[in-house]
């Protein structure tokens, strides 16, 4: 898996604005799993907001951060996103009662 981290400096929103722009915005990347997204953490604090994404592959990642997205995502915010990209070799998942080290 690839993890993604895409922070926006913006002002924190107020609970009910952050969850009905998720609402919104969340059929984006539901059709975004055909492209290898499997999961999106929408993120709204003090810092600003952004989103933690979890890929198939760095491929998939980086096809979609493009240009044009940043370009969007500037429009849309009044502030350049920035992206920072890591691997994921091991997952502590305590839903599922397990640690599952990545083949790839």
């Amino acid at each position: 898996m690839f993890v993604a981290i895409v922070q926006i400096p913006m002002s924190k929103r107020p609970r009910d604005a952050a969850v009905e722009a998720a609402r919104k915005s969340a059929p984006t990347y539901t059709a975004l799993g055909a492209k290898g997204l499997v999961r999106k953490y929408y993120l709204n604090g003090e810092a600003g907001g952004g989103g933690v994404y979890l890929w198939e592959s760095e491929a998939a990642a980086r096809a979609w951060y493009t240009p044009e997205w940043e370009k969007r995502m500037e429009a849309a915010f009044g502030a350049k996103p920035t992206v920072t990209y890591y691997d994921n070799h091991v997952v502590v998942d305590n839903e599922a009662g397990n640690v599952r080290i990545e083949d790839s």
